[in-house]
Protein backbone atom coordinates (compact mmCIF):
# COMPACT_ATOMS: atom_id res chain seq x y z
CA UNK A 1 0.00 0.00 0.00
CA UNK A 2 1.11 3.84 -0.95
CA UNK A 3 1.48 5.62 2.11
CA UNK A 4 3.97 8.23 0.24
CA UNK A 5 1.16 10.75 -0.21
CA UNK A 6 0.18 10.43 3.52
CA UNK A 7 -0.51 14.42 4.33
CA UNK A 8 1.03 16.75 6.91
CA UNK A 9 -1.94 18.14 9.03
CA UNK A 10 -1.82 16.53 11.95
CA UNK A 11 -4.08 16.52 15.37
CA UNK A 12 -2.19 17.05 18.95
CA UNK A 13 1.02 15.25 17.02
CA UNK A 14 -1.49 12.74 15.38
CA UNK A 15 -2.00 12.37 11.49
CA UNK A 16 -5.54 13.72 11.34
CA UNK A 17 -6.70 10.51 9.14
CA UNK A 18 -6.55 8.61 12.63
CA UNK A 19 -9.51 10.75 13.28
CA UNK A 20 -11.48 9.37 10.00
CA UNK A 21 -10.15 5.59 10.74
CA UNK A 22 -11.28 5.92 14.57
CA UNK A 23 -14.88 7.03 13.61
CA UNK A 24 -15.01 4.56 10.81
CA UNK A 25 -14.08 1.97 13.14
CA UNK A 26 -16.20 3.41 16.21
CA UNK A 27 -19.05 2.74 13.28
CA UNK A 28 -18.51 -0.26 13.12
CA UNK A 29 -18.25 -1.81 15.81
CA UNK A 30 -21.24 0.25 16.98
CA UNK A 31 -22.70 -1.82 14.44
CA UNK A 32 -21.40 -5.52 15.42
CA UNK A 33 -21.70 -5.79 19.04
CA UNK A 34 -25.32 -3.67 18.74
CA UNK A 35 -26.50 -6.18 16.60
CA UNK A 36 -24.77 -9.30 18.03
CA UNK A 37 -25.44 -7.88 21.64
CA UNK A 38 -29.53 -8.61 20.24
CA UNK A 39 -28.80 -11.77 17.49
CA UNK A 40 -29.44 -14.71 19.29
CA UNK A 41 -32.47 -13.38 21.53
CA UNK A 42 -34.01 -12.02 18.10
CA UNK A 43 -33.09 -15.81 16.23
CA UNK A 44 -34.76 -18.10 19.98
CA UNK A 45 -37.57 -15.10 20.22
CA UNK A 46 -40.78 -16.59 19.76
CA UNK A 47 -42.85 -15.48 16.22
CA UNK A 48 -45.62 -14.24 17.85
CA UNK A 49 -43.27 -11.89 19.91
CA UNK A 50 -41.14 -10.87 16.62
CA UNK A 51 -38.74 -13.45 16.55
CA UNK A 52 -38.04 -15.98 14.18
CA UNK A 53 -38.34 -19.20 16.85
CA UNK A 54 -35.29 -21.17 16.23
CA UNK A 55 -34.27 -23.58 17.92
CA UNK A 56 -31.81 -22.81 20.73
CA UNK A 57 -29.58 -25.35 19.23
CA UNK A 58 -29.43 -24.23 15.64
CA UNK A 59 -29.38 -20.36 16.97
CA UNK A 60 -26.18 -20.88 18.70
CA UNK A 61 -24.64 -23.01 15.64
CA UNK A 62 -25.55 -20.04 13.75
CA UNK A 63 -24.30 -17.28 15.76
CA UNK A 64 -20.63 -19.01 15.95
CA UNK A 65 -20.78 -19.57 12.00
CA UNK A 66 -21.02 -16.00 11.96
CA UNK A 67 -18.43 -15.03 13.71
CA UNK A 68 -15.91 -17.12 12.32
CA UNK A 69 -17.00 -15.91 8.65
CA UNK A 70 -16.26 -12.51 10.29
CA UNK A 71 -12.77 -13.12 11.34
CA UNK A 72 -12.31 -15.54 8.18
CA UNK A 73 -13.33 -13.48 5.27
CA UNK A 74 -10.79 -10.78 6.53
CA UNK A 75 -8.32 -12.95 5.27
CA UNK A 76 -10.16 -12.59 1.59
CA UNK A 77 -10.61 -9.16 2.47
CA UNK A 78 -7.17 -8.01 2.88
CA UNK A 79 -6.42 -10.18 -0.54
CA UNK A 80 -9.37 -8.01 -2.75
CA UNK A 81 -7.20 -4.90 -0.77
CA UNK A 82 -3.81 -5.86 -2.03
CA UNK A 83 -4.56 -6.84 -5.28
CA UNK A 84 -7.56 -5.51 -6.48
CA UNK A 85 -9.26 -1.98 -5.00
CA UNK A 86 -6.74 -0.41 -2.13
CA UNK A 87 -7.95 -0.45 0.84
CA UNK A 88 -9.58 2.92 0.73
CA UNK A 89 -12.23 1.35 -1.59
CA UNK A 90 -12.41 -1.52 0.50
CA UNK A 91 -13.44 0.13 3.26
CA UNK A 92 -16.41 2.14 1.57
CA UNK A 93 -17.09 -1.20 -0.12
CA UNK A 94 -17.43 -3.26 3.35
CA UNK A 95 -19.24 -0.17 5.12
CA UNK A 96 -21.97 -0.32 2.32
CA UNK A 97 -22.60 -3.98 2.39
CA UNK A 98 -22.27 -4.02 6.17
CA UNK A 99 -25.35 -1.38 5.79
CA UNK A 100 -27.13 -3.11 3.42
CA UNK A 101 -27.07 -6.45 5.47
CA UNK A 102 -28.28 -4.77 8.36
CA UNK A 103 -31.61 -3.13 6.12
CA UNK A 104 -31.78 -7.47 5.22
CA UNK A 105 -31.89 -8.45 8.65
CA UNK A 106 -34.85 -5.69 8.73
CA UNK A 107 -36.86 -7.21 6.31
CA UNK A 108 -36.77 -10.38 9.48
CA UNK A 109 -38.08 -13.35 7.48
CA UNK A 110 -35.96 -16.08 7.76
CA UNK A 111 -34.51 -17.12 4.60
CA UNK A 112 -33.36 -13.68 3.81
CA UNK A 113 -32.46 -13.18 7.14
CA UNK A 114 -29.58 -15.31 7.05
CA UNK A 115 -28.51 -13.57 3.67
CA UNK A 116 -28.55 -10.78 5.61
CA UNK A 117 -25.83 -12.34 7.70
CA UNK A 118 -23.80 -13.25 5.12
CA UNK A 119 -23.56 -10.00 3.08
CA UNK A 120 -22.55 -8.86 6.83
CA UNK A 121 -19.73 -11.09 7.79
CA UNK A 122 -18.34 -10.05 3.69
CA UNK A 123 -18.67 -6.58 4.47
CA UNK A 124 -16.97 -7.10 7.87
CA UNK A 125 -14.03 -9.02 5.92
CA UNK A 126 -13.71 -5.89 3.70
CA UNK A 127 -13.68 -3.45 5.96
CA UNK A 128 -12.07 -4.50 9.53
CA UNK A 129 -8.26 -5.77 8.74
CA UNK A 130 -8.07 -2.96 6.18
CA UNK A 131 -9.24 0.20 8.53
CA UNK A 132 -6.55 -1.35 10.74
CA UNK A 133 -4.13 -1.48 7.75
CA UNK A 134 -4.43 2.15 6.79
CA UNK A 135 -3.76 2.66 10.37
CA UNK A 136 -0.12 1.39 10.13
CA UNK A 137 -0.06 2.91 6.80
CA UNK A 138 -0.08 6.80 8.00
CA UNK A 139 2.76 6.05 10.63
CA UNK A 140 5.22 4.78 7.83
CA UNK A 141 7.89 5.60 10.38
CA UNK A 142 6.60 3.02 12.76
CA UNK A 143 7.44 3.67 16.62
CA UNK A 144 5.90 4.77 19.59
CA UNK A 145 4.00 7.06 17.16
CA UNK A 146 2.48 4.39 15.32
CA UNK A 147 1.61 2.67 18.82
CA UNK A 148 -0.28 5.15 20.15
CA UNK A 149 -2.21 5.65 17.13
CA UNK A 150 -3.58 2.27 17.52
CA UNK A 151 -4.15 2.71 20.52
CA UNK A 152 -6.31 5.48 19.55
CA UNK A 153 -7.67 3.24 16.88
CA UNK A 154 -8.17 0.44 20.06
CA UNK A 155 -10.48 2.68 21.88
CA UNK A 156 -12.89 3.55 19.17
CA UNK A 157 -13.26 0.05 18.67
CA UNK A 158 -14.36 -0.60 22.53
CA UNK A 159 -16.29 3.55 22.22
CA UNK A 160 -18.67 1.68 19.62
CA UNK A 161 -19.11 -1.49 21.25
CA UNK A 162 -20.22 0.33 24.14
CA UNK A 163 -22.36 2.44 22.52
CA UNK A 164 -24.11 -0.09 20.38
CA UNK A 165 -24.58 -2.68 22.90
CA UNK A 166 -26.52 0.03 25.30
CA UNK A 167 -28.36 1.77 22.68
CA UNK A 168 -29.54 -1.16 20.15
CA UNK A 169 -30.79 -3.84 22.47
CA UNK A 170 -33.29 -0.45 24.09
CA UNK A 171 -34.35 0.12 20.33
CA UNK A 172 -35.41 -2.96 19.97
CA UNK A 173 -37.15 -3.77 23.34
CA UNK A 174 -38.84 -0.56 22.11
CA UNK A 175 -39.76 -0.97 18.60
CA UNK A 176 -39.26 -4.44 18.12
CA UNK A 177 -36.22 -6.79 16.89
CA UNK A 178 -36.51 -6.07 13.04
CA UNK A 179 -36.45 -2.07 13.92
CA UNK A 180 -33.14 -2.78 16.65
CA UNK A 181 -31.62 -3.82 13.22
CA UNK A 182 -32.30 -0.34 11.71
CA UNK A 183 -30.05 1.57 14.22
CA UNK A 184 -26.93 -0.81 13.01
CA UNK A 185 -27.85 0.07 9.29
CA UNK A 186 -28.42 3.75 10.28
CA UNK A 187 -24.98 3.60 11.82
CA UNK A 188 -22.81 1.88 9.60
CA UNK A 189 -24.27 4.24 6.91
CA UNK A 190 -23.16 7.09 8.84
CA UNK A 191 -19.66 5.61 9.23
CA UNK A 192 -18.97 5.24 5.42
CA UNK A 193 -20.35 9.19 4.79
CA UNK A 194 -17.99 10.38 6.83
CA UNK A 195 -15.37 8.20 5.90
CA UNK A 196 -15.98 9.27 2.37
CA UNK A 197 -16.25 13.02 3.43
CA UNK A 198 -12.73 12.86 5.42
CA UNK A 199 -10.92 10.65 3.29
CA UNK A 200 -8.80 12.91 1.75
CA UNK A 201 -7.13 13.42 5.17
CA UNK A 202 -5.51 9.78 4.21
CA UNK A 203 -3.49 10.64 1.32
CA UNK A 204 -2.56 8.50 -0.85
CA UNK A 205 -2.42 5.37 2.15
CA UNK A 206 -3.92 2.54 0.40
CA UNK A 207 -5.44 4.33 -1.91
CA UNK A 208 -4.92 1.85 -5.36
CA UNK A 209 -3.09 -1.09 -4.96
CA UNK A 210 0.68 -1.33 -6.97
CA UNK A 211 0.57 -2.15 -10.41
CA UNK A 212 2.79 -4.91 -9.78
CA UNK A 213 0.36 -6.41 -7.47
CA UNK A 214 -2.81 -7.14 -9.24
CA UNK A 215 -4.87 -9.76 -9.39
CA UNK A 216 -7.91 -10.72 -11.04
CA UNK A 217 -11.44 -10.49 -10.39
CA UNK A 218 -12.38 -14.37 -11.44
CA UNK A 219 -11.46 -15.81 -7.56
CA UNK A 220 -13.77 -12.98 -5.97
CA UNK A 221 -16.56 -13.68 -8.89
CA UNK A 222 -16.78 -17.37 -8.29
CA UNK A 223 -16.73 -17.27 -4.63
CA UNK A 224 -19.20 -14.65 -4.42
CA UNK A 225 -21.39 -16.68 -7.23
CA UNK A 226 -21.04 -19.77 -5.46
CA UNK A 227 -22.27 -18.10 -1.90
CA UNK A 228 -24.99 -16.76 -4.41
CA UNK A 229 -25.89 -20.01 -5.66
CA UNK A 230 -26.24 -21.94 -2.61
CA UNK A 231 -28.48 -19.10 -1.14
CA UNK A 232 -30.75 -18.93 -3.75
CA UNK A 233 -31.40 -23.14 -3.78
CA UNK A 234 -31.97 -22.82 -0.02
CA UNK A 235 -34.26 -19.71 -0.20
CA UNK A 236 -36.08 -21.76 -3.40
CA UNK A 237 -36.29 -24.79 -0.67
CA UNK A 238 -34.19 -27.32 -2.75
CA UNK A 239 -31.62 -27.23 -0.20
CA UNK A 240 -32.12 -28.09 3.40
CA UNK A 241 -28.98 -26.47 5.30
CA UNK A 242 -28.84 -27.80 8.90
CA UNK A 243 -26.75 -24.80 11.07
CA UNK A 244 -25.62 -27.72 13.50
CA UNK A 245 -23.60 -30.06 10.92
CA UNK A 246 -22.00 -26.54 8.86
CA UNK A 247 -20.75 -25.49 12.28
CA UNK A 248 -19.13 -28.79 12.54
CA UNK A 249 -18.00 -28.71 9.21
CA UNK A 250 -16.81 -24.77 9.82
CA UNK A 251 -14.93 -26.24 12.79
CA UNK A 252 -13.36 -29.01 10.57
CA UNK A 253 -12.38 -26.42 7.93
CA UNK A 254 -10.83 -23.82 10.43
CA UNK A 255 -8.55 -26.35 11.95
CA UNK A 256 -7.22 -28.13 9.29
CA UNK A 257 -6.42 -24.10 7.51
CA UNK A 258 -4.69 -23.17 10.64
CA UNK A 259 -3.14 -26.63 11.99
CA UNK A 260 -2.58 -27.14 7.92
CA UNK A 261 -0.58 -23.73 7.48
CA UNK A 262 1.86 -24.40 11.02
CA UNK A 263 2.42 -28.06 9.71
CA UNK A 264 3.35 -26.80 6.42
CA UNK A 265 5.40 -23.75 7.64
CA UNK A 266 7.26 -25.87 10.36
CA UNK A 267 8.36 -29.00 7.71
CA UNK A 268 8.17 -27.50 4.25
CA UNK A 269 8.54 -23.78 4.00
CA UNK A 270 12.37 -24.01 4.05
CA UNK A 271 12.75 -22.43 7.78
CA UNK A 272 15.87 -22.47 9.59
CA UNK A 273 15.98 -23.80 13.62
CA UNK A 274 15.51 -20.53 14.95
CA UNK A 275 12.14 -19.96 12.42
CA UNK A 276 11.03 -23.57 13.45
CA UNK A 277 11.37 -23.03 16.94
CA UNK A 278 9.37 -20.03 16.75
CA UNK A 279 6.86 -21.21 14.78
CA UNK A 280 6.29 -24.24 17.41
CA UNK A 281 5.54 -21.49 19.58
CA UNK A 282 3.34 -19.80 17.42
CA UNK A 283 1.62 -23.13 17.26
CA UNK A 284 1.23 -22.99 21.71
CA UNK A 285 -0.65 -19.60 21.39
CA UNK A 286 -3.01 -20.74 18.75
CA UNK A 287 -4.32 -23.29 20.61
CA UNK A 288 -4.73 -21.03 23.50
CA UNK A 289 -5.89 -18.61 21.96
CA UNK A 290 -9.06 -20.69 20.40
CA UNK A 291 -9.96 -22.11 23.52
CA UNK A 292 -9.91 -18.23 25.47
CA UNK A 293 -11.97 -17.42 22.43
CA UNK A 294 -14.33 -20.39 22.36
CA UNK A 295 -15.32 -19.09 26.08
CA UNK A 296 -15.76 -15.73 25.57
CA UNK A 297 -17.82 -15.55 22.81
CA UNK A 298 -20.21 -17.06 25.15
CA UNK A 299 -21.38 -13.30 25.55
CA UNK A 300 -23.32 -12.97 22.96
CA UNK A 301 -24.45 -16.68 23.00
CA UNK A 302 -25.63 -18.60 26.08
CA UNK A 303 -24.53 -15.68 28.51
CA UNK A 304 -27.32 -13.78 26.67
CA UNK A 305 -29.92 -16.49 27.18
CA UNK A 306 -29.08 -16.47 30.39
CA UNK A 307 -29.78 -12.92 30.77
CA UNK A 308 -32.67 -12.87 29.14
CA UNK A 309 -34.34 -15.79 30.65
CA UNK A 310 -32.37 -16.49 34.38
CA UNK A 311 -31.54 -13.03 35.31
CA UNK A 312 -33.76 -10.03 37.35
CA UNK A 313 -33.15 -7.34 35.11
CA UNK A 314 -35.61 -5.09 36.91
CA UNK A 315 -34.49 -1.69 38.40
CA UNK A 316 -36.35 0.75 40.19
CA UNK A 317 -39.76 -0.92 38.52
CA UNK A 318 -37.95 -0.80 34.90
CA UNK A 319 -36.60 -4.06 33.04
CA UNK A 320 -33.53 -3.74 31.13
CA UNK A 321 -32.59 -5.43 28.10
CA UNK A 322 -30.85 -8.75 28.44
CA UNK A 323 -28.36 -7.50 25.78
CA UNK A 324 -27.30 -3.61 27.20
CA UNK A 325 -25.18 -5.93 29.76
CA UNK A 326 -22.50 -6.71 26.97
CA UNK A 327 -21.85 -3.53 27.09
CA UNK A 328 -19.36 -4.13 30.52
CA UNK A 329 -16.88 -5.58 28.59
CA UNK A 330 -16.01 -2.95 25.69
CA UNK A 331 -16.41 -0.46 28.95
CA UNK A 332 -14.15 -2.33 31.06
CA UNK A 333 -11.33 -2.33 27.98
CA UNK A 334 -11.36 1.34 27.71
CA UNK A 335 -10.73 2.04 31.21
CA UNK A 336 -8.77 -0.69 32.07
CA UNK A 337 -6.34 -1.04 29.13
CA UNK A 338 -4.32 2.07 29.84
CA UNK A 339 -3.88 0.28 33.26
CA UNK A 340 -2.50 -2.77 31.82
CA UNK A 341 0.35 -0.69 29.32
CA UNK A 342 1.09 0.87 32.29
CA UNK A 343 1.44 -2.44 34.64
CA UNK A 344 3.61 -4.06 31.53
CA UNK A 345 5.80 -1.03 31.37
CA UNK A 346 6.37 -0.62 35.27
CA UNK A 347 7.38 -4.18 35.59
CA UNK A 348 9.50 -4.50 32.50
CA UNK A 349 11.34 -1.25 33.82
CA UNK A 350 12.32 -3.84 36.67
CA UNK A 351 12.86 -7.00 34.66
CA UNK A 352 9.82 -8.23 36.34
CA UNK A 353 7.46 -8.47 33.05
CA UNK A 354 6.14 -11.81 32.80
CA UNK A 355 6.85 -13.39 29.86
CA UNK A 356 4.04 -13.98 26.70
CA UNK A 357 3.06 -17.66 27.74
CA UNK A 358 2.39 -16.57 31.52
CA UNK A 359 0.40 -13.45 30.14
CA UNK A 360 -1.56 -16.21 27.81
CA UNK A 361 -2.15 -18.73 30.83
CA UNK A 362 -3.40 -15.10 32.61
CA UNK A 363 -5.89 -15.05 30.09
CA UNK A 364 -6.91 -18.40 30.15
CA UNK A 365 -6.92 -18.23 34.20
CA UNK A 366 -9.27 -15.64 34.30
CA UNK A 367 -11.71 -16.96 31.10
CA UNK A 368 -11.98 -20.39 33.26
CA UNK A 369 -12.99 -18.43 36.61
CA UNK A 370 -15.32 -16.59 34.40
CA UNK A 371 -17.79 -19.38 34.06
CA UNK A 372 -16.81 -20.83 37.70
CA UNK A 373 -18.97 -17.82 38.79
CA UNK A 374 -21.34 -18.64 36.25
CA UNK A 375 -21.43 -21.92 37.29
CA UNK A 376 -22.31 -21.10 40.79
CA UNK A 377 -25.16 -18.75 39.30
CA UNK A 378 -26.33 -21.83 37.59
CA UNK A 379 -26.50 -23.63 40.60
CA UNK A 380 -28.92 -20.47 41.89
CA UNK A 381 -30.91 -21.08 38.30
CA UNK A 382 -31.85 -24.83 39.52
CA UNK A 383 -32.72 -23.89 42.72
CA UNK A 384 -35.52 -22.00 41.10
CA UNK A 385 -34.56 -18.55 41.81
CA UNK A 386 -34.00 -15.55 38.91
CA UNK A 387 -30.06 -13.97 39.87
CA UNK A 388 -28.66 -10.80 40.05
CA UNK A 389 -26.55 -9.43 37.25
CA UNK A 390 -23.92 -8.86 39.78
CA UNK A 391 -23.09 -12.90 38.84
CA UNK A 392 -22.80 -11.87 34.62
CA UNK A 393 -21.12 -8.55 35.40
CA UNK A 394 -18.53 -10.14 37.45
CA UNK A 395 -17.98 -12.72 34.70
CA UNK A 396 -17.28 -9.95 31.99
CA UNK A 397 -15.11 -8.05 34.84
CA UNK A 398 -12.76 -11.73 34.79
CA UNK A 399 -13.16 -12.60 31.11
CA UNK A 400 -11.87 -8.49 30.26
CA UNK A 401 -9.07 -8.95 32.30
CA UNK A 402 -8.53 -12.24 29.99
CA UNK A 403 -9.39 -10.35 27.01
CA UNK A 404 -6.31 -7.56 28.07
CA UNK A 405 -3.72 -10.38 29.16
CA UNK A 406 -3.84 -12.50 25.76
CA UNK A 407 -5.25 -10.12 23.18
CA UNK A 408 -2.95 -7.44 22.55
CA UNK A 409 -0.17 -10.14 23.34
CA UNK A 410 -0.63 -12.59 20.99
CA UNK A 411 -0.87 -9.63 17.91
CA UNK A 412 2.19 -8.16 19.21
CA UNK A 413 3.94 -11.27 19.49
CA UNK A 414 2.93 -13.55 16.58
CA UNK A 415 4.16 -10.48 14.38
CA UNK A 416 7.60 -10.64 16.35
CA UNK A 417 7.51 -14.42 16.03
CA UNK A 418 6.55 -14.73 12.36
CA UNK A 419 9.57 -14.84 9.73
CA UNK A 420 9.34 -11.85 8.09
CA UNK A 421 8.97 -13.42 4.66
CA UNK A 422 5.69 -14.86 5.81
CA UNK A 423 4.63 -11.68 8.73
CA UNK A 424 1.43 -11.61 6.62
CA UNK A 425 0.26 -14.80 6.91
CA UNK A 426 1.24 -15.23 9.94
CA UNK A 427 -1.23 -12.69 11.27
CA UNK A 428 -3.93 -14.58 9.18
CA UNK A 429 -3.61 -17.45 11.23
CA UNK A 430 -4.16 -15.31 13.81
CA UNK A 431 -7.10 -14.66 13.16
CA UNK A 432 -8.29 -17.79 11.85
CA UNK A 433 -7.54 -18.91 15.76
CA UNK A 434 -10.39 -16.02 16.31
CA UNK A 435 -12.26 -17.48 13.37
CA UNK A 436 -12.18 -21.33 15.04
CA UNK A 437 -12.78 -19.90 18.69
CA UNK A 438 -16.20 -18.17 17.37
CA UNK A 439 -17.18 -20.96 15.57
CA UNK A 440 -16.17 -23.03 18.77
CA UNK A 441 -18.37 -20.65 20.84
CA UNK A 442 -22.03 -21.61 19.11
CA UNK A 443 -21.36 -25.43 19.29
CA UNK A 444 -20.32 -24.85 23.02
CA UNK A 445 -23.32 -22.92 23.49
CA UNK A 446 -25.69 -25.49 21.78
CA UNK A 447 -25.09 -27.95 24.51
CA UNK A 448 -27.48 -26.00 26.57
CA UNK A 449 -30.78 -27.55 26.40
CA UNK A 450 -33.35 -25.43 27.47
CA UNK A 451 -35.40 -28.27 28.30
CA UNK A 452 -32.85 -29.51 30.66
CA UNK A 453 -31.77 -26.98 33.07
CA UNK A 454 -29.58 -28.95 34.41
CA UNK A 455 -27.59 -29.00 31.05
CA UNK A 456 -26.54 -25.65 32.23
CA UNK A 457 -24.03 -25.37 35.07
CA UNK A 458 -22.57 -28.59 33.28
CA UNK A 459 -21.95 -26.84 30.48
CA UNK A 460 -20.06 -23.60 32.66
CA UNK A 461 -18.08 -26.43 34.64
CA UNK A 462 -17.64 -27.92 31.43
CA UNK A 463 -15.82 -24.69 29.95
CA UNK A 464 -13.97 -23.70 33.74
CA UNK A 465 -11.82 -26.80 33.12
CA UNK A 466 -10.69 -25.88 29.42
CA UNK A 467 -9.58 -22.59 31.13
CA UNK A 468 -7.93 -23.94 33.86
CA UNK A 469 -6.46 -27.32 32.17
CA UNK A 470 -4.91 -25.04 29.23
CA UNK A 471 -3.65 -22.17 32.01
CA UNK A 472 -1.81 -24.98 33.35
CA UNK A 473 -0.18 -26.32 30.34
CA UNK A 474 0.73 -22.95 29.52
CA UNK A 475 2.62 -22.55 32.83
CA UNK A 476 4.01 -25.76 32.48
CA UNK A 477 5.95 -25.29 28.72
CA UNK A 478 6.44 -21.77 29.73
CA UNK A 479 10.39 -22.59 30.36
CA UNK A 480 10.28 -24.47 27.22
CA UNK A 481 8.37 -22.04 25.31
CA UNK A 482 10.95 -19.36 26.24
CA UNK A 483 13.90 -21.39 25.01
CA UNK A 484 12.36 -21.74 21.60
CA UNK A 485 11.70 -18.24 21.13
CA UNK A 486 14.75 -17.49 20.88
CA UNK A 487 15.17 -13.91 22.30
CA UNK A 488 12.14 -12.40 21.15
CA UNK A 489 10.96 -10.39 23.89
Amino acid sequence: MNAAATPARTLLGQPFGIVTLFLTEMWERFTYYGMRSILILFMTGAVAAGGLGVTDGDASAIYGLYLGSTYLFGLGGGWIADRLLGAQRAVVAGGILIALGNAILVVGEKGVFFVGLLVIAFGIGLLKANASALVADLYPEGGSRRDAGFSIFYTGINLGGFIGSLAIPWFAQYFGFRSGFLLPALGMTLGVVQFLQTRRHLGGAGLTPPAQRRGSWLPVIVIVAAFAAVAALALSGQVHLDPVRLAGYATTAYAILGFGFLGWLIFFAGLDRTERNRALVMLAFFVASVIFWSGYEQQGASFNLFAERYTNLSILGMKLPAGVLQAVSPFLVIVLAPTFAWVWIALGRRNLDPPAPVKFALGLLFMGCGFLVMYYAAGHVLAGEKVSPGWLLSTYLLHTLGELCLYPVGLSYMSKLAPPRFAGQVMGLWFVSLALGGNLAGQISGQYDSSHLESLPGLFHQVFWYGLVGAAVMLLLTPFIRRLMAGVK
